[in-house]
């Protein structure tokens, strides 16, 4: 494993705790905001479905799905930035 001088692993740890937040805060919305206006939503009709029970539904798990893959991507562009990343 490679070691980083204490500068670039506080640089490190800076871009990956700010990709962290960012998930989070995704995960959140995803999570409980989609939900908390889901009523509000209802009014929005797609093909003769409100829109807020679709989300609560379905959306919100697409968001999540999409949101993994593209938080492994960007770790992944991290750690070879970084010189940290796996072998495959």
């Amino acid at each position: 494993m490679t070691q980083l001088s204490p500068e670039k692993a506080q640089a490190y740890w800076s871009r990956t705790s700010g990709l962290m937040w960012t998930m989070l805060a995704i995960w959140f919305l995803a999570g409980f905001g989609v939900h908390f206006f889901a009523p509000q939503l209802n009014g929005i009709r797609i093909i003769g479905f409100p829109l807020g029970f679709y989300m609560a539904a379905q959306g919100s798990l697409i968001i999540f799905v999409v949101s993994l893959f593209w938080f492994a991507g960007k770790q992944n562009e991290i750690d070879e930035e970084f010189g940290v990343a796996e072998e495959e």
